[in-house]
Parts: structure tokens; C-alpha cells; sequence
């Protein structure tokens, strides 16, 4: 089956502007410009004023949200396992379990705006 739109060469061309793009941008930077970046950055992150000085705050969600993932969200030894069989190019996808998967979150999606 053939995607209408899909052309690769122009893809690749775009992704090579935009790799030219990026490695300009790194070299022209100058350190002062870097460090303030860092510095915005750090600022936002700890809920400081950001570069423009508009304040930036967390809604009660968000603050909820990160508060309520614990250590049992992420198995390191699952991860580390699927990523070996990867590399050894003997990970399988279970296509059915995708799939039901993917219905399952379409259906709760589709319930959510029937219902909301």
C-alpha cells in the first residue's frame, strides 16, 4: 500500500536542514548565552521567575501527579531486558496485545467525551 504525501527524499532533506540547523546554532552560541540558558532553565524548573519574568507555577494536577509516581513506575531490570533482546534482534512485538491495547485506550478516550 502506498502513503499519498510520503516522500522520503524531501524527509531526508529536511532532516539534514535541520541537523545543519542545530549544529549551527551550537557552535554560534556563545557561552554567556549558554550559561543564561542554564540558568532560565534552572529557574523554571525550581518554579522561579523564567528568562521573560513571568512567573511559572504548577497547576494542583500536575503537583498531584508528580507527587503520586512512586519507584514502582518504572521496572529498570524490565527495561534493561527488552532493550538486550533489541539489540540481539530477538525482541517480538505481540501484535495482539497491541492492538488491545490500543482499542482499550480508544474506547476510554470515546467514553470520556460521550460522557463528559
Amino acid at each position: 500500500m502506498k502513503i499519498t504525501g510520503n516522500n522520503p527524499e524531501l524527509a531526508n532533506a529536511r532532516s539534514a536542514q535541520a541537523a545543519a540547523a542545530r549544529q549551527q546554532a551550537k557552535t554560534a552560541a556563545p557561552a554567556p548565552a549558554a550559561e543564561a540558558a542554564t540558568q532560565s532553565t534552572q529557574r523554571a524548573a525550581s518554579g522561579g521567575a523564567a528568562a521573560g519574568g513571568v512567573p511559572v507555577t504548577l497547576s494542583n494536577t500536575a503537583r498531584t501527579a508528580d507527587a503520586s509516581r512512586s519507584a514502582s513506575d518504572f521496572n529498570a531490570a524490565k527495561v534493561k531486558a527488552i532493550k538486550a533482546a533489541i539489540e540481539n534482534g530477538t525482541f517480538r512485538v505481540n501484535a495482539e496485545a497491541v492492538a488491545d491495547k490500543l482499542l482499550g485506550n480508544a474506547y476510554e478516550t470515546l467514553s470520556r467525551f460521550a460522557h463528559g
